[in-house]
């Protein structure tokens, strides 16, 4: 059975929907876990037009996807790509966390909850750029 798995994975278009999987339930399972740490409802919000929120959430987006960009980049099995998108993950939701606790004046949920669009972008640099990072560290 393994032996089966392994043959379509080496095949290009067997590799492609295997990586395509890892990034779609990566990218489910790491936004309900920032959907759990944010005081807002983030899907919610982005209904109701929330541009701070749209861009919060559209840099951890952009974040886990570019880890995975690099995983694969660099050659990394899709278990491996794996292991490295949930390391990232990691390191975004830490970076999340300090940016709160860097910023004690203000409450950076409380601010994207009420649109406050510098916060929002601020918001998805930190992702973006650091995505960049953990991702070059990758290999």
């Amino acid at each position: 059975m393994q032996d089966n798995i392994d043959l379509l994975l080496d095949h290009p278009l067997g590799a492609l929907l295997g990586y395509f999987t890892v990034a779609i339930l990566g990218l489910v399972v790491f936004l309900s876990f920032f959907e759990m740490v944010t005081k807002y409802n983030c899907w919610e919000e982005i209904r109701k037009g929330n541009v701070s929120v749209a861009m919060a959430t559209g840099g951890k987006i952009f974040g886990i996807c570019n880890i995975l960009r690099f995983s694969i980049e660099a050659g990394a099995s899709i278990y491996e790509t794996m292991k490295w998108s949930v390391v990232g993950f990691l390191l975004l939701l830490l970076a999340y966390f300090l940016f709160e606790f860097l910023t004690p004046v203000f409450s950076i949920d409380d601010e994207i909850a009420a649109d406050n669009r510098a916060v929002g972008l601020t918001a998805l640099l930190i992702s973006v750029s650091l995505s960049y990072v953990i991702g070059a560290a990758i290999f």
